[in-house]
């Protein structure tokens, strides 16, 4: 009895909440590297890029450095090279750091990324540039990466996959933190370059992928080799993984995904396999030809304005520039070097830059999953876990635990007492652990209803009052039972596995809810809880037993009166 009077005195006295911890105070987190961190980089922003040794990445890295707001980390497979490089450029070394990675090679990826983190300390990365790759349309068979994949795919695509994996948690502290993919004309076949020239890039099903893209198997759709539509599946991937990572990461790390088309860097030594005469002629016929050229010069200060300027800071865009019309070139082209405004080529300047469309094979979100799990497999990466941010306030932690657990049991609950149904009508089972966790529950509520549960349950009907009659009518049908659902007899011995495999019947279950509250409250002056036969058929309601503690109550009560008049 005094039992019960004491739960109730608790749950009046918790009325006002969590207000208790109103005063509890949120320790930031300690930054000791915060000062070697000033010094190494100061207010510039961080930038890692692939490939800074020559071409496209080269030119952009020199641009970043030369602005004197970001410190550059440069992924190079030559670091002897690197450094002519830089000398020759006069890259400044306080801006500039480069680290070797090999992108044949995933462990080599892997320990890129760890130098990166110990290096960067606890500054976030703001950019991640993807622009390393290869070119190999000319060879008669597939060369093999030291994870024996096929080269160009897993350079250009694979090796960024897992890279960008590893540090995409390392960004989102950023203030503006931006993934760019160097994608490709060839990759998008709207256009006429991705369109109409053979072969055209497709990843058909990834039988490929989803057989594993091991040696022999040489490309993503699984069929035979060819180099040029190894480059232009590669480029296809990265865009449209560009789109999967910007659904999928988007607006829950606000990092935004891009991918980009600079134009046609004919003289770049993406070629240096090519044949000589190729070589040559290419850019010649690019310049006067077609009007689609741009040096590397202009293709590096297309692909920094994507990483600089504020207007690039929005996710899943493809970025291209349109420098004009294309007719007209003639004997203009040939007094200026082929170096005047054309439609994909070189000239407009930034404000040329436009948000290009993408084909139907870019956009296709289905095929575009499906890469990501398989590439995941292939790779090994390890993504993020993607939650929302929740708020720091103590209060809705304590609350968010609290409601965990209780939203897990009555979702159990409700499994039992409401049971789904497959496509073909027949009941879903649960697995033997959730009727474990059913039956455990059962027990322990048992418990709980033969003592705070009955305080709750005075009180909220004392309270809060009946449901209202106009909320538990209206239903247009009487609700079917589970059997006029079955249509065999197997269906029906399946129909409630739960309940019909109980361990104990409701009348043990209360044996045992006796048994165990008698060895809680054992101990508690004396009060024995067992539960026989007798003592369940006369159980008292809850008014009865409220009633009877208050009339104890007003008589220990006249009794103390009464002593204390003796006294007296």
């Amino acid at each position: 009895m005094k039992w019960s009077i004491f739960l109730l005195t608790q749950l009046v006295s918790y009325s006002n909440g969590f207000q208790f911890m109103s005063n509890w105070k949120i320790t930031p987190p300690d930054d000791s590297q915060k000062e070697e961190v000033r010094k190494r980089f100061g207010d510039k922003k961080l930038v890692v890029i692939t490939g800074t040794s020559s071409g496209l990445g080269r030119k952009t890295a020199q641009a970043l450095v030369r602005t004197g707001e970001y410190h550059v980390i440069g992924a190079v497979r030559d670091l002897d090279k690197m450094e002519v490089v830089s000398e020759i450029d006069g890259f400044d070394k306080n801006n500039f750091t480069p680290l070797h990675c090999e992108l044949n090679s995933f462990e080599s990826v892997h320990k890129f990324c760890r130098d990166v983190k110990e290096f960067k300390m606890s500054k976030p990365i703001d950019r991640l540039i993807c622009n390393a790759g290869v070119y190999q349309p000319t060879l008669p068979y597939a060369k093999w990466s030291a994870d024996g994949h096929e080269q160009t795919m897993q350079i250009n695509f694979l090796s960024h996959f897992l890279m960008i994996s590893e540090l995409l948690e390392h960004m989102k502290d950023s203030q503006d933190p931006r993934v760019i993919m160097v994608g490709s004309v060839t990759g998008n076949d709207n256009t006429v370059g991705g369109g109409g020239v053979y072969p055209i890039a497709d990843l058909k099903e990834l039988e490929g992928f989803k057989a594993g893209f091991e040696n022999p198997i040489a490309m993503a759709d699984g069929y035979g080799f060819d180099g040029a539509k190894a480059y232009k599946d590669s480029k296809l991937s990265l865009m449209m993984m560009s789109n999967v990572l910007h659904a999928k990461y988007h607006k829950l790390t606000g990092i935004a995904f891009s991918s980009i088309y600079p134009g046609c860097i004919a003289e770049s030594p993406l070629f240096r396999e090519k044949r000589k005469w190729f070589r040559k002629y290419f850019p010649i016929f690019m310049k006067f030809i077609t009007g689609g050229f741009v040096s590397e010069q202009e293709a590096g200060q297309r692909l920094y304005q994507v990483a600089h300027d504020p207007r690039c800071s929005k996710s899943g865009v493809y970025w291209s520039w349109n420098g004009g019309p294309r007719e007209g070139r003639g004997i203009e082209a040939i007094e200026k070097g082929g170096q005047i405004s054309g439609g994909g080529g070189a000239g407009g300047g930034w404000d040329s830059i436009f948000e290009n469309d993408q084909s139907a094979k870019v956009n296709n979100i289905e095929l575009g999953i499906e890469l990501f799990k398989t590439s995941t497999e292939i790779t090994g990466a390890e993504w993020p876990f993607t939650k929302q941010i929740k708020s720091p306030c103590p209060t809705l932690k304590v609350i968010s635990a609290v409601s965990k657990a209780m939203i897990a049991k009555e979702e159990l609950k409700r499994m039992e007492e409401r049971p789904g149904f497959n496509a073909d009508g027949t009941p879903l089972k649960k697995s033997k652990a959730k009727k474990a966790a059913r039956v455990a529950d059962k027990v322990v509520s048992g418990i709980l209803r033969q003592t705070i549960g009955r305080v709750g349950r005075f009180a909220g009907r004392r309270i809060l009052g009946r449901v209202p009659q106009e909320a538990i009518d209206g239903s247009y049908q009487e609700k079917r039972s589970i059997k006029e659902e079955a249509s065999s007899a197997e269906v029906e011995k399946d129909l409630i596995p739960f309940s019909s495999n109980l361990p104990v019947s409701n009348y043990d279950q209360q044996l045992i809810e006796g048994e165990i509250a008698n060895e809680i409250f054992s101990n508690y002056e004396g009060q024995e809880f067992h539960m026989e036969e007798n003592a369940i058929s006369n159980m008292k309601s809850d008014e009865e037993l409220f009633e009877k503690m208050i009339l104890d109550k007003q008589q220990d009560a006249s009794t103390t009166d009464s002593e204390s008049s003796q006294i007296a």
